[in-house]
């Protein structure tokens, strides 16, 4: 917990800007009592606010960007790379790296809140820069190699880095903070459209798969570099930092908060189907092979665009009710990849499903600082949400390649994961039926 002269900002909480629409990132957030009163401490701009910002936005592509460009590894590794391998054993290499990406913030928050931000920035990045050239030394059919480098090492590396380079942005502005937070919030989404571009284009090139990691790795590390030289901190690390496990035994009681972790369990559990599957699914479909190539990258700016516009929908809607209509619209956009065989069928469902993605992903903290009855409990309140709604994340797509079969029966996996999203989306509709009753309670 903060100091009473200065806030503290491990995750970001939903703020109101001028027109009232809210911070659009799932990132990570917390304490913000004291704002108000001191408004003077946040510059709201500046070289170092901005450039602390774009470092930020950078930490983003390198990160969750890369994370979730996982599809063409999946697709490559299954038809060329892994080929003794099936398709749940690989997804587990994006999967694990997924949940670690968030599960790791735990720690690395609490390290965040005493202080050791240059320790963690510098340690992740580098971190990520060595596990991807680790990656591109790794032989083929050594399933081993690739998913200790890639599952666990790049993932523990993207969760040193996440919450706090997140967590930083907030030291400099409090009524641009929605601004900021959605130019950062873009940055997963850029990645995410220019990674499947690059290793599309190097892994079925000439250059060979060591080569074109080690390019890869080159343009991260790059990257990486840059942000490390743009980021900077500004606030002293708060005197008492917040205690998770005291936090995590009050969640226990809170019905809201508990149906609002199942339903990320279960709809995450559903999610990440597409993500990982689409392409290869395009390509055993018979569709062009170039084509099926940008199929994920269509996916992923539909995402992009409906993070920067979720606040604004959020704004007419409210957080719970947008939450609740992405989650159902995307389980039975799920379901519709039965149906997926031609060209049409994979551009209309990318598109689509990518902008409902992004809408959960954009309302995932707003959601949970909107069921926190005390604000300084919100960044571990976070932390405790994300971690064991990541579990979903974790098992969901290795489950559905092993329901997938060597024979790629597809409908069997889109059944599965449409269904259990669908039902996350049930859980957070019950979510909202607590929180209302609740708060008619503490009314009467």
């Amino acid at each position: 917990m903060p100091s009473e002269s200065e806030p503290r900002m491990l995750y970001m909480a939903p703020q109101q800007d001028k027109e009232g629409s809210e911070t659009l990132e799932g990132s990570h957030s917390a304490k913000d009592s004291n704002l108000s009163s001191h408004p003077h401490e946040f510059p709201e701009g500046g070289l170092a606010a901005w450039m602390t910002t774009f470092g930020a936005f950078l930490i983003q592509v390198c990160g969750f960007g890369y994370t979730t460009s996982f599809g063409v590894y999946q697709d490559f590794y299954t038809q060329h790379y892994l080929t003794n391998e099936t398709s749940s054993a690989i997804s587990w290499i994006g999967s694990l790296n997924t949940f670690l990406a968030t599960a790791v913030g735990l720690i690395s928050g609490s390290l965040y809140d005493r202080g050791y931000f240059y320790h963690l920035l510098i340690t992740g990045s580098l971190l990520q820069s060595f596990f991807l050239f680790m990656l591109s030394l790794s032989k083929p059919n050594q399933y081993y190699q690739i998913f200790l480098a890639q599952g666990v090492g790049l993932g523990i590396a993207s969760g040193l880095v996440y919450v706090p380079c997140i967590a930083v942005v907030s030291h400099y502005f409090r009524r641009r903070r929605t601004l900021a937070m959605t130019f950062v919030a873009t940055g997963s989404s850029l990645g995410a459209i220019i990674h499947p571009i690059m290793l599309n284009n190097l892994l079925n090139g000439r250059l060979g798969f060591g080569n074109s990691v080690r390019v890869s790795a080159g343009f991260v590390s790059v990257l990486l570099l840059i942000a490390c030289l743009c980021i900077r901190t500004r606030l002293d690390p708060p005197t008492t930092p917040v205690n998770y496990v005291v936090v995590a035994k009050k969640c226990i009681h809170d019905a809201p908060f508990l149906f609002m972790i199942a339903g990320g369990f279960f709809f995450q559990t559903g999610f990440y189907f597409p993500l990982f599957y689409i392409q290869l699914d395009s390509i055993k479909h018979g569709l062009s092979v170039t084509f099926s190539f940008y199929s994920l990258v269509i996916l992923n700016v539909s995402n992009c665009v409906a993070r920067v516009t979720s606040g604004f929908i959020a704004g007419f809607t409210g957080v719970p009710n947008l939450i609740i209509f992405a989650t159902i619209s995307g389980g039975v956009l799920i379901l519709g990849m039965i149906g997926l065989s031609s060209l049409a069928s994979v551009v209309v469902l990318g598109v689509i499903y990518g902008y409902f993605a992004g809408l959960y992903i954009a309302m995932m903290a707003p959601l949970a600082a909107t069921l926190t009855p005390d604000l300084s409990e919100l960044g571990a309140r976070m932390g405790v949400s994300f971690f064991l709604s990541g579990f979903g994340s974790l098992i969901g797509t290795p489950i559905s390649g092993a329901l997938l079969t060597s024979n790629y029966t597809w409908w069997i996996p889109a059944v599965f994961s449409g269904i259990t999203s669908v039902t996350g989306g049930i859980m957070y509709m019950i979510m909202r039926y607590t929180f209302v009753r609740r708060q008619i309670m503490e009314r009467a």
